[in-house]
């Protein structure tokens, strides 16, 4: 007697790059929580557990911690970090509670907060989807329905209950609505984030090789991470996304790849798609030099230590902003491990580019290949805005507001 999924009106792969809280109450229906979990997982959301004390009656919290992209939270006091619930707000681009109980809905409705999942709650402005799930008295009553009505007025996404078997056997509305609903609602949240409908978006990822011999390359520590994060939040907001990569790692869902190895393809495919493009971030961490000749055959070890000369490579984010369009928005990064905003401040000032991205390697999470940053956002005109450590998904966002806020397409 369920009732059948809703035809779904929006794209829900804007949900690749989100970083959802998923909030699992005490109710029979919590077990489903996993499934929607990993629903979100597949479609490429960074996606944070939140548990109540009661929930862990139902499910386990390894459970949920075995799938997701952080461990689940459980309480305020149980992290090392003494203001979780504002991070956990702040971070969010969701939250999504399901199921969630009368109490929570009641919690939520007059603003109290009594543990790690209502104080976040409170804590967020991103938006927030609540899916109720309980017995069909419960649901009727006029205090809950009053308090759902409170939640909608301000907001709320509130995805109604099915008709259905109920725990005990009994039969009627309360039960936890169909997962495919509940994402295509979390997607419908998402979707008014449509800032950057219109643009076309270069983004680079990853560590140039430039090679030796054959069988030999120089490079870096550089795994496109945050290239691909930005990828992927820039086309869930609504962009035309091409990214130059040369990574193997799988492309997010509905963004043009070119793949290049050198810089000088790099140089040669970045250079090409800026005449046109709207917005162009340059995340790759491109060599600043080669070498000038590439062996034909494998350097031996036995033939003595081999004497390699080099030369300058092409400096692409020089060239972008040399080439600047009036209205075009070029977006450098740096990567520093010392005087951080001295060496960024400068190569802001020499490439002539809009925004630049510094992030310290040496400071534990941030840089390559972890799944954390930390940055400071300079623009040419000396505002400065500090992002504390957050999953890069978030970073890619907070780069992405930076960038829409400059060309007013907001």
């Amino acid at each position: 007697m369920t009732n059948p999924p809703e035809e779904s009106s929006v794209d829900v792969h804007v949900l690749s790059g989100a970083t959802v809280v998923l909030g699992v109450t005490g109710g029979i229906a919590a077990y489903k929580s996993v499934e929607l979990l990993r629903r979100l997982m597949d479609l490429g959301a960074y996606v944070i557990p939140v548990m109540t004390e009661n929930a862990t009656r139902f499910i386990g919290a390894t459970t949920l911690t075995a799938l997701a992209s952080e461990p689940a939270r459980l309480s305020l006091f149980d992290d090392h970090d003494p203001i979780l619930h504002t991070r956990l707000g702040r971070s969010a681009d969701l939250i999504v509670v399901a199921p969630a109980t009368a109490r929570l809905i009641g919690e939520y409705a007059c603003g109290i907060a009594t543990d790690l999942l209502s104080t976040t709650l409170v804590a967020t402005e991103a938006p927030v989807v609540i899916c109720p799930a309980m017995h069909s008295e419960m649901w009727a009553h006029p205090a809950i329905r009053e308090n759902v009505a409170t939640l909608e007025r301000r907001g709320v996404t509130v995805v109604a209950p099915e008709t259905g078997r109920l725990a005990g056997g009994d039969i009627g509305a309360g039960r936890l609505a169909d997962i495919d609903v509940i994402v295509d609602r979390c997607a419908g949240a998402l979707a008014p984030r449509r800032d950057l409908s219109g643009c076309h978006v270069v983004v680079s990822a990853g560590g140039t090789r430039e090679a030796i011999d054959p069988v030999r390359f120089l490079s870096n520590r550089s795994s496109g991470k945050q290239g691909y994060a930005i990828a992927e939040a820039a086309r869930s907001r609504g962009a035309r996304v091409t990214l130059v990569t040369t990574t193997d790692r799988v492309a997010p869902a509905g963004v043009e790849v070119i793949s290049v190895e050198s810089a000088e393809e790099l140089y040669g495919a970045v250079t090409g798609l800026a005449e046109s493009a709207h917005v162009v971030i340059m995340a790759a961490a491109v060599a600043d030099f080669r070498p000038v000749r590439v062996a034909e055959h494998k350097l031996k070890k036995s033939d003595g230590i081999p004497e390699i000369s080099f030369v300058p490579t092409p400096d692409t984010l020089a060239e972008l902003g040399r080439r600047h369009r009036p209205g075009q928005v070029i977006v450098g990064f740096a990567a520093e491990t010392d005087d951080i905003i001295v060496h960024a401040k400068q190569k802001l000032r020499e490439k002539g580019v809009d925004l630049l991205v510094v992030n310290d390697v040496t400071v534990e999470g941030t840089g390559f290949n972890a799944d954390t940053n930390a940055v400071t956002i300079l623009s040419r005109e000396g505002k400065r805005t500090d992002v504390a450590l957050a999953p890069k998904s978030t970073i890619a966002h907070a780069v992405l507001d930076a960038v829409v806020a400059r060309i007013g397409v907001r």
